[in-house]
């Protein structure tokens, strides 16, 4: 049989830092990719919620915010202790709360989204998820980094290496707001210069995909970042988009996709978008 040798071993701490809190686009494409939300659904939630004075302004591009809110941040905190949704997890955030998100210099016209002191009422249940969701994404953007130490096996078997990788959370953070903690993987206990015998091996076979079918979700994320999408000898129009923040705004992406819907451009399927003949001829 053929025998393994383990040759190295090395254990790194793994740092982690949360998402910021939610722009438009971002809440957008999550509920899109959690809930299957149109970008239109989503927003016309978020305006209610935003009328009901139970979140902050949601036409926003903006990911962080000003030294000032995150004064207020606490409070925010505290007042999501009867939620029964988040309530047990408010502890998770720590006592030190993240300053990732906190910058004067880059909150443009609206800050990120964040929920308010106002405990909401008779939302119906796409909304409380909704803002159940924003509350979510608060906690996690000031919690405390999640660390794991990340070991790293490399093995060699007739002169060729071969890397196993186990995962250990010292420190759940932030992931430990949904729950996501629990993602050890523990190796056996090797030592350098271990041999291991070959218990079996198996060859598997497969294909390579085409990419996917835009959802909505995913084309609010390209019109944000549309330079992707050009050649690479389109470097003006590329610099053009990066500096004017992509195709549409926070506040008008939304009516822009319906619209190639509404004029018979496009058509969805499940969740996937794809072109009709009439916008295949406009091509």
């Amino acid at each position: 049989k053929a025998v393994f040798t383990v040759t190295d071993i090395s254990v790194k701490p793994l740092k982690k830092s949360p998402a910021p809190p939610f722009t438009t686009s971002t809440l957008q494409q999550e509920a899109g990719r959690k809930l299957g939300f149109t970008v239109s659904q989503t927003m016309m939630i978020a305006q209610k919620l935003y009328e009901a004075k139970a979140i902050t302004y949601p036409r926003t591009g903006s990911r962080y915010i000003p030294e000032d809110v995150f004064g207020e941040i606490p409070a925010l905190l505290r007042a999501q202790k009867n939620n029964p949704v988040w309530a047990k997890r408010l502890a998770l955030v720590g006592d030190t709360l993240s300053r990732r998100s906190v910058d004067d210099s880059k909150v443009t016209d609206h800050h990120a989204l964040l929920p308010t002191e106002v405990k909401p009422k008779m939302l119906s249940a796409d909304e409380q998820t909704v803002y159940d969701m924003i509350v979510g994404r608060m906690l996690e953007a000031f919690a405390e980094r999640c660390i794991k130490d990340v070991t790293t096996v490399t093995v060699v078997c007739d002169g060729v290496e071969y890397v196993a990788k186990g995962t250990i959370v010292r420190q759940a953070g932030w992931r430990g707001i949904y729950g996501e903690e629990a993602e050890d993987t523990v190796l056996p206990e090797w030592t350098e210069g271990m041999t291991l015998l070959v218990g079996g091996c198996s060859m598997t076979e497969g294909k390579t995909k085409p990419p996917a079918r835009f959802t909505e979700a995913t084309l609010l994320s390209a019109m944000e970042h549309p330079g992707a999408f050009l050649s690479g000898d389109m470097k003006e129009m590329k610099s053009t988009l990066e500096e004017t923040g992509g195709l549409g705004t926070p506040a008008t992406r939304a009516d822009i996709i319906e619209k190639i819907f509404s004029t018979g451009y496009a058509e969805k399927q499940g969740q996937s978008i794809y072109p009709t003949q009439k916008g295949t001829e406009l091509i």
